[in-house]
């Protein structure tokens, strides 16, 4: 119950910090000139003040707003900050009492970094490379390692070189994490279209082909090396019919 008088709250506490008439007067304008509705300056109110709270269910609260917001569209930058924070809950932001964690929500991270790897850009790719440095949960890193590669941007190799140390850290000899090799091999996919091919991507799937994986993780591994050695060998194709004289 407490949840829900917070959360009407929030409600009557955007609504009254907006003024009458504005939604009439810019919510079509929003759609022309980029400015900001009544109904997101509601939306985006409530994801700031549930983002603020240290309860699970507010920070899902959040997540919802945040996420029906992307799914319309909206690209606003304080969608990106908010789920910035919401990515680092527990880690890089830490609430305490009594030397007690109270924000650690892995379900709350892992969210975030899917809905920034929805929304796609270069501050968001940043965002997601701090969560696959500072997290340690396998959900949220398999998620965030997967977001990068929807993101598809990697124009000085950071993107795949962090893919690949994180990947090599949870490469266990014994028991490897077979999830976050295939959210791996999925990106390096992804990326190598977009950004080409790079020596540590490539190695990392060697290692996974041949590593101690399940054999369907080691099949897609050996499935996107074939790939990429076809990329390379098209590409130097057209280079080299294209340098011939017509």
């Amino acid at each position: 119950m407490k949840g829900i008088y917070r959360f009407s709250a929030l409600i009557i506490a955007a609504l009254v910090a907006i003024p009458a008439g504005f939604g009439q007067s810019q919510s079509s304008a929003s759609d022309t000139s980029g400015g900001t509705s009544q109904q997101e300056a509601v939306d985006l109110m409530i994801i700031r003040e549930s983002v603020k709270e240290d309860s699970l269910e507010q920070k899902l609260i959040a997540l919802e707003f945040t996420g029906s917001l992307l799914e319309q569209g909206d690209t606003n930058d304080a969608i990106r900050i908010a789920l910035q924070r919401l990515s680092l809950e527990g880690t890089n932001a830490q609430n305490r009492e009594s030397g007690r964690i109270k924000n650690d929500f892995p379900q709350v991270r892992r969210e975030a970094a899917r809905q920034l790897g929805a929304l796609g850009t270069e501050e968001a790719k940043i965002a997601l490379l701090q969560v696959c440095i500072s997290d340690n949960e396998p959900l949220v890193l398999q998620e965030a390692v997967r977001a990068l590669g929807e993101i598809g941007i990697d124009n000085d190799g950071e993107v795949v070189g962090t893919i690949v140390w994180v990947t090599n850290k949870y490469n266990n000899s014994v028991a490897p994490d077979n999830f976050l090799a295939l959210a791996a091999i999925d990106a390096l996919d992804k990326l190598a279209k977009n950004n080409g091919v790079r020596a540590d991507g490539y190695h990392l799937l060697v290692t996974i082909a041949e590593g101690n994986y399940a054999s369907p993780v080691k099949e897609r591994a050996k499935q996107s090396l074939a790939n990429i050695r076809s990329t390379v060998t098209n590409n130097s194709k057209e280079k080299k019919n294209q340098g011939q004289p017509k």
